[in-house]
């Protein structure tokens, strides 16, 4: 079935907004157009045309939950975005801050056969550049259990293994702080009312911003292999 590129961001979009709330709820028309750019009646408009593709249930008041055939298709667009990613990081020799926008751009437009060409290539990898677990061939989310740096009790040691916020100048902030996914880090002290955070870095001491430290998990040091 031929499908816009349209179709395909508001499943990626509807998907990833989902693990934002509670199973019950239903994700709403405004923040839907909010994520997406657009004003609210376009959002409705084709939250309509969704559900009359059986990709999404859609309810007035209620909000928009993908149905299995709109999961399915969400999963395997980011697939291809993450994968993407990782070609362009590790083969083609872009940075980390630059491979989300190319893959954006070329995520609804590679075939199963580029797809799985660059997955044996990469040795079938489960995480992109910035930590996103890459979904399974079979449209399977792997499921990691992190916590968000802001979290974590002090002088206790982790390792980062995802940075959430993906905007260009953040990541480049990061990696001069040495931010990056696989190294250890250390909190070791954190301002009330959501005051900085101070971390040690390898063997380095860097202040961020709370809401920085919210968008990087962690796992504890002693669970990596």
């Amino acid at each position: 079935m031929s499908r816009s590129q349209s179709v395909e961001d508001y499943l990626k979009t509807i998907y990833k907004l989902e693990s934002e709330i509670s199973p019950e709820k239903g994700v709403s028309t405004s923040r839907l157009a909010e994520k997406m750019g657009v004003a609210n009646a376009s959002v409705t408009n084709m939250l309509k045309r969704l559900s009359e593709m059986k990709m999404v249930n859609y309810e007035s008041y209620y909000g928009s939950r993908l149905t299995e055939t709109g999961e399915k298709i969400a999963l395997e667009i980011i697939r291809h975005h993450r994968l993407l990613e990782l070609y362009l990081k590790e083969i083609l020799g872009y940075s980390w801050d630059e491979v989300h926008d190319e893959a954006e751009k070329l995520e609804h437009h590679i075939s199963e056969q580029f797809e799985d060409k660059i997955a044996e290539l990469l040795n079938h990898p489960t995480e992109d550049p910035h930590g996103d677990p890459i979904p399974s061939k079979d449209g399977k989310m792997p499921k990691i259990k992190l916590k968000p740096l802001h979290s974590v009790p002090i002088k206790t040691p982790f390792i980062v293994r995802r940075v959430k916020n993906q905007n260009p100048e953040l990541l480049r902030y990061l990696e001069k702080q040495g931010l990056i996914p696989g190294v250890k880090v250390e909190v070791l002290n954190k301002e009330p009312f959501d005051g900085p955070v101070q971390i040690r870095v390898e063997n380095q001491t860097v202040t961020i911003a709370n809401n920085i430290a919210e968008d990087i998990f962690v796992v504890e040091n002693e669970t990596i292999d």
